[in-house]
């Protein structure tokens, strides 16, 4: 008799299936920039979703050039600040730091991530002489954002990529210990991923977890668990077998997100009665085509995108409608 063919549930592609070790995101890996410098990245707060009218700008799509209804996620955009300029050069080993320079004037609220300095420090450039590659290190300003309860500040390393070295450099001074706003790192039609912690779920069965058939009503014991662990031999239990466990709360990156447009007023795009459990946004904003990781209030970060072609012409997206009709109870 032929062996019939059981395929596995679940994808093995993000195990070990464990909570995030921050609900920050972090980025691991950077593209290449274009001919001027910038910061790669950019941080912001989930607010919610809607839905626009828009010229479908896909040129494969079977309605591009009509204007359909599209789901859109907003992300409040407050500004960073700089704190500091850090510089690594390429060794045999990977990225080494070459040295670091911090801004004078520091929001008395970062002292609640790290200890700032009592005095100012001379600043001396010479560590980025022999440096392969300049990154900021910038902090959020959630003071600013009613819809977030949290108002300590988060930090993160962002890229500087686009043109020389030298250019990099020079950039990176002109922007130490002032804020940077998202059209200085964005524009409307710019192809970006997100990265973002997902919903938590909590402790979950095998069933819901990895998706596995329902035993037989025939079975006395139980229905909502799997048929066996595994084999006699080896003698454990292997990595694939599914079990119950941690599902949620896992970091998760969504590429090719299109900017559909960004906004100084978040007051001209929050629906009646705010975003269900977030609010009035009262910043700069981001549209982005499609759903995130993530509830509300959740930060989220965002990059050039890695996967996308390079050199494709970016044009702004027709937006002629955008919805703000009440969320409650939707």
């Amino acid at each position: 008799m032929p062996k019939r063919h059981r395929p596995r549930r679940g994808s093995m592609g993000f195990s070990p299936r464990k909570r995030a070790r921050a609900e920050t995101p972090h980025i691991k890996s950077w593209p290449e920039g274009g001919d001027t410098p910038k910061i790669q990245g950019f941080l912001g707060y989930k607010a919610g979703m809607t839905h626009a009218f828009v010229v479908d700008y896909r040129p494969t799509s079977t309605t591009s050039g009509k204007e359909v209804i599209m789901p859109v996620s907003v992300v409040e955009t407050p500004p960073l600040k700089v704190a500091a300029v850090r510089a690594y050069k390429k060794t045999f080993h990977g990225l080494q730091t070459t040295g670091e320079i911090w801004a004078d004037k520091l929001d008395p609220e970062l002292s609640k991530r790290l200890p700032l300095a009592k005095k100012e420090r001379k600043k001396n450039w010479d560590f980025t002489k022999n440096a392969d590659e300049i990154r900021v290190i910038v902090y959020t300003q959630p003071k600013l954002v009613t819809g977030v309860p949290k108002k300590k500040p988060e930090i993160r390393e962002f890229r500087i990529g686009g043109g020389t070295i030298e250019d990099r450099i020079k950039y990176a001074k002109s922007i130490l210990g002032k804020e940077v706003k998202i059209n200085d790192v964005l524009k409307e039609g710019d192809m970006i991923d997100t990265i973002a912690v997902t919903k938590g779920k909590g402790f979950q069965g095998h069933v819901k977890r990895w998706g596995v058939k329902l035993l037989t009503h025939k079975n006395s014991k139980h229905r909502r668990m799997i048929g066996t662990a595994g084999s006699w031999h080896p003698n454990w239990i292997q990595a694939t077998v599914p079990q119950a466990g941690q599902m949620g709360y896992h970091q998760r990156t969504e590429y090719n997100k299109r900017v559909l447009k960004i906004g100084e007023n978040g007051e001209e795009i929050t629906p009646a009665g705010g975003f269900p459990h977030y609010g009035v946004v009262r910043n700069s904003y981001i549209l982005l085509h499609g759903s995130i990781p993530g509830p509300a209030k959740r930060l989220i970060s965002m990059r050039d995108a890695v996967r996308y072609q390079r050199g494709v012409k970016v044009e702004k997206p027709e937006i002629s409608y955008i919805s703000t009709t009440s969320k409650q109870g939707a």
